[in-house]
């Protein structure tokens, strides 16, 4: 167990080493025992985190809120178009100042090209953490939910596990592709062998695959891209599909409309489900665009896992909340 993580900041997924990850799984676990219990987890009391959203949410605010006050502390809800952000606050500024007034700063910014950059340069200019509340390039907090709810489900000794990756239709909008680079990154650190399916037009970004695949390398697992999504259900242990957008492949917008209505056969149905392993379980971060992006059987079955990892969100959180703010 690594025990010194105060004043960490929580950008990027490998900003924490694998030790210190399964610390955050300890201490995830416990208090989600104590809260199952209602026992006090008041260990940040008189603590502040400033929660700054460029992007809108629902599970993201509502995890890290209620989560902050279980922690004994206090959530500041900030959007950045009812501050001056848009009329001179620079990056510099909001950590600076921002890192005087709250014990923590909790940014949601997703604007491809611009979110990571932007939590980098606050964090910077910042003497408290940093926490990624999603960017354009990771969402770890949803990752170390995803983490946990696996272990829940799967078991400790998750070796040889077959993880499948999947991109899925989704017409409502270009998603980012944060979470899918997320898994790709974590999940090989713990045994599991990944399987990433997409389309051509959904590559995830180069740097990011590297690094996937050097973690893939370090732990000795397995690591498989594929452009069939019936082949990569096949035989899985865990079933994570979910719409990105094809930023790397073109950032125009209407573009990758035309693109993204291409692959509307790529829904995770009944049929699909069936090819993986019959006690497989299915993951989605939400919201999810139902029987679009996956049929209200699969979503509302006894194989889908969705609630449980979104609660998760909050326990995962407040471990790394207790962990580096405290």
């Amino acid at each position: 167990m690594q025990t010194f993580l105060h004043g960490r900041d929580l950008i990027g997924d490998l900003d924490f080493s694998k030790e210190e990850v399964e610390t955050v799984m300890d201490v995830a676990f416990d208090l989600k025992r104590k809260r199952a219990l209602n026992e006090s987890t008041a260990l940040l009391r008189d603590k502040v985190l400033a929660m700054l959203f460029f992007f809108s949410s629902t599970r993201t605010r509502g995890s890290f809120e209620a989560g902050m006050a279980h922690l004994g502390g206090h959530a500041a809800f900030i959007e950045s178009r009812t501050t001056q952000i848009s009329h001179g606050d620079t990056p510099k500024e909001i950590g600076e100042i921002f890192g005087r007034y709250f014990d923590g700063i909790a940014i949601r910014h997703v604007d491809w090209g611009v979110g990571n950059k932007y939590q980098n340069a606050v964090a910077a200019a910042s003497r408290v953490p940093i926490l990624n509340m999603q960017c354009d390039v990771y969402h770890p907090f949803q990752c170390l939910a995803d983490l946990m709810t696996i272990i829940e489900k799967k078991g400790r000794d998750l070796r040889r596990k077959k993880m499948v990756v999947s991109w899925a239709y989704a017409a409502s909008y270009q998603k980012p592709m944060s979470v899918p680079q997320s898994l790709v990154l974590q999940m090989p650190r713990f045994g599991m062998d990944v399987v990433l399916a997409h389309p051509p037009e959904f590559k995830l970004m180069p740097e990011v695959m590297d690094m996937a695949r050097e973690q893939a390398r370090k732990f000795g697992v397995g690591f498989d891209v594929t452009d069939n999504m019936e082949e990569a259900f096949k035989d899985a242990d865990i079933v994570y599909a979910k719409s990105w957008g094809a930023m790397v492949h073109t950032p125009d917008p209407d573009e990758g409309a035309k693109i993204i209505k291409k692959y509307e056969h790529w829904i995770t149905d009944e049929r699909k489900m069936a090819l993986a392993k019959p006690d497989a379980i299915y993951m989605h971060p939400l919201p999810a665009d139902r029987n679009i992006e996956v049929t209200d059987g699969v979503m509302d079955g006894l194989q889908s896992v969705v609630y449980d990892e979104a609660e998760n969100r909050m326990h995962a959180q407040n471990a790394v909340m207790a962990l580096t703010m405290g």
